[in-house]
């Protein structure tokens, strides 16, 4: 295997991208539809469409196409592999570690490989003393170009989604940990969510059961619209948290509850009675 100037194994057909090449998330241009775009901290490659190509990944410099975590021995010499068949990209692992994506997927080595959207995705693999090794990919669409910036645009809100005075503040209750940025938050569980919500409202018969229709029904009007893992057969058991869990990041991250909400509550940081 032959190697470029910088090291890094030769690939046919293939365009090498230099350290200094910007971050692939604001945007690639290229010629040809379904041209993939590989970098790392130390560069990468850039490779169009075509059965059986690949750009391999990892440490071992002379023997792969993009140097991924060089100085790291818990990066595997080839990590992974970028290859297209069936008319699109697919990512593999080849390594001992496996492979983040987006929502926290791991692809672990011998699993079956994933295929790639169009567009922009951060890949991670995790080396020593917490480091974080990027490889950023991007595939091109049909229009091949890098987006448009548009500074004048109007920013758009982010879709909120729509919930009863009563939705809210059980879903407060539930979420709170979430709300006060504690450190790997948990849902509380119905009966402490209804002992917390029978001290704010005395008179309104709150219980387990209550509280568990309450949300159960908020879960499912949101995964009619669209929003994944909140239901049993999408999660699988055991299910424990997980529901709740995805439906509560699902609220912050759409800004459907934020953190003044806590203000339903009267609560304080330090207020050991929610504990």
């Amino acid at each position: 295997m032959t190697t470029s100037p910088d090291g890094a194994a030769e690939l046919p057909g293939g365009k090498r991208l230099p350290g200094t090449h910007g971050s692939l998330a604001r945007g690639v241009s290229a010629p040809v539809a379904g041209t993939v775009f590989a970098l790392a901290l130390t560069g990468g490659m850039r490779l169009g469409p075509g059965a059986g190509r690949e750009i391999l990944f990892g440490r071992n410099r002379p023997a792969v196409h993009v140097c991924l975590g060089e100085d790291d021995p818990l990066v595997s010499r080839h990590q992974g592999t970028l290859t297209h068949r069936g008319g699109q990209w697919w990512i593999s692992n080849r390594g001992r570690l496996p492979i983040r994506l987006a929502r926290g997927r791991l692809l672990f080595t011998g699993e079956e490989p994933l295929p790639l959207d169009t567009g922009y995705t951060p890949l991670f693999v995790r080396g020593s003393r917490h480091r974080e090794h990027l490889l950023e990919v991007y595939v091109t669409d049909a229009d091949g170009t890098a987006p448009t910036p548009r500074p004048a645009d109007i920013t758009l809100p982010p879709r909120t989604w729509i919930l009863t005075a009563q939705e809210r503040l059980v879903l407060v209750v539930l979420g709170r940990r979430y709300l006060l940025h504690e450190v790997r938050p948990q849902p509380l569980t119905w009966q402490d969510t209804a002992a917390h919500l029978a001290r704010l409202q005395p008179g309104a018969s709150w219980g387990p059961k209550k509280v568990e229709h309450v949300v159960s029904a908020v879960r499912t009007r949101l995964s009619r619209d669209g929003v994944p893992y909140l239901t049993r057969e999408e999660i699988g058991e055991p299910v424990g948290n997980t529901l709740n869990d995805h439906l509560l990041r699902e609220l912050l991250l759409s800004t459907t509850l934020v953190p003044p909400d806590l203000a339903l509550l009267d609560v304080r940081p330090d207020d050991d009675t929610w504990s």
